[in-house]
């Protein structure tokens, strides 16, 4: 019998120790009755059976919502769910709130949300931003954890909420990682989300085992590998300096930057203030006053980040693969991300089926995005370019896939041929350039431009 004390004691003490937390797991939910819950929101059924809350679509109804009457600050948070069917969608709020005179009385739920998708787009563990923002995390930053999700069974879900920064696990896979700076404290919330359909009432999400403990210091079991979504400009945590991000823009000088033509960083043109990094307007000229700017150093495979942000009818750009050896009028040559007010600008209707639109490869491929990703002029997006050692490269705008490529295959070359870039011999091929930030003319602001070099083992 002693024996069987001291190894329960130490498995007690180990799982503690792995969790770095100091307090005990608490039980949110008693498995027989919904105390220490209450409605949040929407119309939804929720009832307690066979030991899970079971909450059941209803029509006509918003996103309902099952919330604790406690707030909550650091902590990990442990439950089970199940969706039996594709075609719905829940999620649970994590330091979340409730907006009384939202709705026209009606109550809104607003604040971050761990998103239940069953659907085949498979974001099961992402981070949305219930009734604010939108999404945060969206988990084609993350396709390692797209596959975690299983339908029809109880699915194992963990949150760790510290200071500014969340974590998400679905069945024991890391999933998303967030830092921001909106909310460290708020309810915990149960999701049935709203249909739009007759059929599609009735249907049910199940939640059982739902328990939390309070930490004093985050869990160090995250792998490497997982992108970090970072609101706080031009910052990198050490988990990000651990993977090898490191910042283009400091936020505070031109360092590591220079004129793409000159040996110096452009006198006008440019202003750095505040933390951003801006190119002034010209009224359209491509040039503009101060000229393209390009990095020092030069690239051949990584990951790129950056914010950037738009004035009324602008167009700009990053581009990759820059060589300088062109010297060609104009903007320098390089594979570019294209930066447009679609809905202004007139680009965005040339070139070959919206190939020159935002976040597309410019004259080359497309991308493929939807409205309600885009980010409206005056606020700040996101975009994201990934070259691998094998030539494959991914363009993402707020944190969706738009678009992937070969550089140098048949296809990227056949395309090439048909582009305003058949001129220059191997275009965009080359084993390494700088990145660019071009002046098209227009006023376009920049933020939070880091990188991670990709090894090629």
């Amino acid at each position: 019998m002693k024996k069987i004390f001291l190894l329960q004691a130490l498995i007690i003490f180990c799982s503690y120790s792995h969790s770095q937390t100091t307090g005990k797991w608490i039980s949110l939910f008693d498995g027989k009755t919904l105390n220490g819950w209450k409605k949040g929101a929407g119309n939804a059924e929720y009832k307690v059976e066979n030991g899970a809350i079971i909450g059941t679509t209803v029509m006509p109804s918003p996103n309902s919502f099952l919330v604790t009457e406690k707030e909550f600050e650091n902590f990990v948070l442990e439950l089970e769910a199940k969706i039996d069917d594709t075609t719905s969608n829940s999620g649970i709020q994590i330091r979340s709130h409730l907006d009384p005179s939202a709705n026209n009385g009606q109550v809104k739920v607003y604040g971050y949300q761990y998103e239940l998708d069953p659907s085949s787009r498979r974001w099961t563990g992402g981070i949305y931003d219930e009734g604010r923002r939108d999404w945060l995390y969206p988990l084609s930053l993350n396709h390692d954890a797209q596959n975690a999700f299983k339908l029809g069974v109880y699915n194992k879900i963990k949150v760790e909420c510290f200071d500014n920064t969340i974590k998400t696990w679905i069945n024991g896979e890391p999933s998303a990682m967030l830092v921001d700076t909106f909310d460290q404290k708020g309810f915990i919330g149960l999701q049935v989300h709203a249909i739009s359909k007759a059929e599609d009432a009735g249907k049910k999400v199940y939640f059982k085992n739902i328990r939390l403990m309070s930490i004093t210091k985050p869990s160090a079991d995250f792998p490497k590998s997982v992108y970090v979504m970072n609101n706080i400009p031009n910052t990198l945590t050490g988990y990000e300096k651990n993977q090898g991000w490191r910042l283009l823009f400091n936020g505070v000088d031109s360092k590591g930057w220079k004129a793409a033509y000159k040996d110096n960083f452009p006198e006008h043109g440019w202003v750095i203030k505040d933390g951003i990094l801006t190119v002034l307007s010209s009224e359209g000229k491509e040039g503009g006053v101060g000229g393209d700017i390009v990095t020092i150093d030069q690239y051949s495979t990584f990951d790129l980040s950056f914010d950037f942000k738009l004035t009324t009818g602008a167009n700009s750009g990053v581009k990759y693969f820059v060589k300088l050896t062109e010297h060609n009028e104009g903007s320098a040559i390089g594979l570019e991300y294209q930066i447009l007010d679609d809905k202004v600008h007139p680009d965005a209707k040339l070139g070959r089926d919206g190939d020159r639109t935002l976040a597309s490869l410019y004259d080359l491929i497309p991308a493929q995005k939807q409205e309600r990703f885009v980010h409206p002029i005056g606020q700040w997006n996101t975009g994201r370019i990934i070259v691998y050692p094998n030539n494959h490269v991914e363009h993402y705008l707020n944190g969706v896939k738009v678009l992937e490529y070969e550089r140098g295959s048949k296809a990227y070359r056949d395309l090439v041929a048909i582009s305003k870039y058949k001129i220059w011999d191997h275009f965009g091929e080359a084993p390494k350039g700088h990145i660019l930030l071009q002046d098209h003319g227009n006023e376009v602001s920049f933020r939070s431009i880091k990188i991670r070099e990709i090894l090629n083992h």
